[in-house]
C-alpha cells in the first residue's frame, strides 16, 4: 500500500511539474513519519525515500538511532522547535524548517558552536492569519534574516510556511504565492518549503522546492 501510494504521489508530482514547466528533480519530497513505525519507515526507504521529516524530538531521536547506519538519509525538523529541545535537535537534523524567533536562532547558534556544526535552517514565515500558526511576520522577514546573519553557526537556506486548513486546495494559493514573492524580494536562490498532503500540487505550481507529505503516503 505504501509503495503504491508513493508511486501515485510521484506521478502527481511529475504531472504538476510538467504542467508548470518545472523539472520533478527540482522538488524534494520529504516523507513525514510522525507516529509511524520503524517498519513503515523501512518500507519507504526501500522505495527510495531518503528525506525523513519529524515533528517531535523524542520520537525523532528513537528513529534516528534506529537508522544511524543509513548515511544517505537526511533528517528534517518540520514541527515547532522549543529552545530547550535544540541540543537534541542538532544531533539529528540536517535541516530545521521552523526557525521562528531570534531567541530560537540564538540557541541554535550557541548549541551548534559547541559541537562545531553549522546548522542549515529555514525561516518559518507566518503567511496565514490563523492564531495557531507560528512564524515571523512576512514584512519582518528580511530584517530577521539580517539580524541572524551575525550568527556563525546558522546557515539560512530558505523559507517555510504552513498554509491554513481549507476545504479546497486552490484557496491556499495566495499564501504560497506570498512566500514565493517574499523569497524573490529577499534572494531568489532561497529554497521554499511549502505544501502538504492536501495542497502540494498548488505549492509546486507556486514554486515549492520542498514538499512535506505524510498522510497521503501512509493512508
Amino acid at each position: 500500500m505504501i509503495a503504491d501510494n508513493l508511486l501515485r504521489v510521484r506521478e502527481r508530482i511529475a504531472a504538476v511539474c510538467l504542467k508548470a514547466g518545472r523539472s520533478p528533480d527540482a522538488v524534494t519530497l520529504i516523507t513525514v513519519t510522525k507516529n509511524r513505525s520503524i517498519g513503515e519507515i523501512k518500507e519507504i526507504i526501500s522505495q527510495g525515500v531518503i528525506d525523513i521529516g519529524e515533528n517531535r524530538i523524542q520520537e525523532a531521536l528513537l528513529k534516528y538511532n534506529a537508522f544511524k547506519d543509513r548515511q544517505a538519509l537526511k533528517w528534517h525538523m518540520v514541527g515547532h522547535l522549543q529552545t530547550n529541545k535544540v541540543k537534541d535537535a542538532l544531533k539529528i537534523f540536517d535541516l530545521i524548517h521552523s526557525v521562528d524567533s531570534f531567541r530560537l536562532a540564538g540557541e541554535i547558534d550557541k548549541q551548534a558552536a559547541k559541537i562545531s556544526k553549522v546548522q542549515d535552517c529555514l525561516i518559518e514565515v507566518k503567511t496565514s492569519p490563523e492564531a495557531t500558526k507560528f512564524g515571523v511576520n512576512p514584512e519582518e522577514t528580511l530584517e530577521f534574516i539580517k539580524q541572524i546573519a551575525q550568527f556563525k553557526n546558522i546557515r539560512v537556506k530558505g523559507l517555510m510556511t504552513i498554509a491554513p486548513l481549507v476545504d479546497m486546495p486552490e484557496l491556499v494559493r495566495p499564501y504560497f504565492r506570498q512566500l514565493r514573492e517574499l523569497r524573490d524580494e529577499i534572494n531568489g536562490e532561497l529554497l521554499l518549503s511549502m505544501g502538504m498532503s492536501d495542497d502540494f500540487e498548488v505549492a509546486i505550481e507556486e514554486g515549492a522546492n520542498i514538499i512535506r507529505l505524510g498522510r497521503v503516503i501512509f493512508a
